[in-house]
């Protein structure tokens, strides 16, 4: 008979884990924003729009469906994305201003 696990020790070994994915998703971003700053140049330079909703209803899609193979909540995706491309644009337009 195994014996039952200590819930303490569960919990901070879920914990630590939780931890460390929090880590790799902010490492994870700050890539990401190192690329978007690239773009927000490139277009600020050659004058385009701050915005392509062309590209970010694409995204949308896209991103919702890796969600619901993920099992995650395409809602929360599509929200989580929302909120990282408005702080995109807002570099973007920075990055146009400061030109």
């Amino acid at each position: 008979m195994t014996a039952a696990p200590d819930p303490k020790a569960e919990l901070l070994r879920l914990r630590a884990s939780i931890d460390n994915i929090d880590a790799a998703l902010i490492f994870m971003l700050a890539e990401r924003f190192r690329a978007t700053q690239q773009v927000g140049h490139l277009k600020a330079e050659y004058e385009m729009p701050a915005s392509d909703p062309g590209r970010e209803e694409q995204q949308v899609a896209r991103l919702r469906a890796l969600a619901e193979e993920a099992h995650l909540d395409p809602e929360f995706a599509e929200k989580w994305f929302n909120f990282v491309v408005a702080e995109v644009i807002r570099h973007h337009t920075e990055a146009a201003e400061g030109r």
